[in-house]
């Protein structure tokens, strides 16, 4: 029996085009009505997911920077694990060097140095401020979340990841999106979230869904007792997920509940 669904975000229960459905969010009410924790784990930063909680009605702990970051609803911190400061200032000299986007995460707050179109473009409707600096030589590192790099080339990142993690295998290095390069804590991730969750809740992970789209998603898929892939997922999750439900278009959330939770033919 299912006790906890842990979802994703962007291109799970969040749609950049149609937003949240109602479907989504109907859905979502039943599972908490019916004493099931819903929690959303992302990339994103604590506000801006809290945000997405407060769309969906979620009163749960909250997952952010991949695992990185772990809340709860009123932002008291439950578990954290930063990125280590000396690695990230050699990334970060490199990249710039390259001409390579970068947003920065400290204390759960967004820096850049370039206020530029990735910038924009990041923001979108994500419901968070960022910060300009002059200089990321600035920043106090001692707590810091993330480092994202953002470039429009699906080719450029997936080399980078490639590069970055044979570099620096010590660090967590990931693809959140096709143009998302994201480095945190080698322990920062959504599978480790889950695990911190259902030893909170007293839950075995054969009680746990978990649901997302990308390849950060996959080590939560994995993890749950039950994963699933969504049918706008990358190829990578699908083949790591139990059961790969419709699209987000098509309110693929609501169906995989529909079929794990209440063993509806769907």
């Amino acid at each position: 029996m299912i006790k906890m669904v842990v979802t994703d975000i962007d291109g799970t229960i969040y749609n950049p085009l149609k937003g949240m459905t109602e479907g989504v969010k109907a859905c979502i009410k039943n599972l908490t009505e019916n004493g099931i924790h819903v929690v959303i784990a992302t990339g994103r930063t604590f506000s801006s997911a809290k945000y997405m909680a407060d769309l969906a009605g979620i009163k749960e702990p909250i997952v952010g920077y991949q695992g990185g970051l772990i809340c709860d609803y009123d932002g008291n911190i439950l578990d954290v694990k930063y990125l280590n400061a000396e690695i990230a200032r050699e990334i970060i000299n490199d990249f710039k060097k390259r001409d390579i986007h970068l947003n920065v995460y400290v204390e759960d707050k967004l820096y850049v140095e370039n206020d530029d179109k990735y910038i924009k473009d990041y923001i979108g409707d994500k419901g968070i401020d960022y910060f300009k600096v002059d200089s990321f030589d600035e920043l106090d590192f001692s707590k810091l979340n993330k480092l994202l790099a953002i470039r429009y080339d699906c080719e450029f990142i997936d080399n980078l990841i490639s590069e970055v993690r044979k570099k620096y295998p010590q660090i967590y290095t990931v693809k959140s999106f096709d143009y998302f390069c994201e480095m945190a804590n080698r322990e920062a991730t959504k599978g480790n979230a889950v695990k911190f969750l259902a030893k909170m809740y007293g839950l075995e992970l054969g009680e746990v869904l978990a649901i997302g789209d990308q390849n950060n998603d996959i080590e939560m898929v994995e993890t749950a007792g039950i994963g699933v892939a969504m049918g706008n997922g990358t190829e990578e999750i699908k083949k790591a997920a139990d059961y790969v439900t419709d699209t987000v278009q098509n309110d693929g959330f609501v169906k995989a509940i529909d079929k794990f939770v209440w063993g509806k033919n769907v």
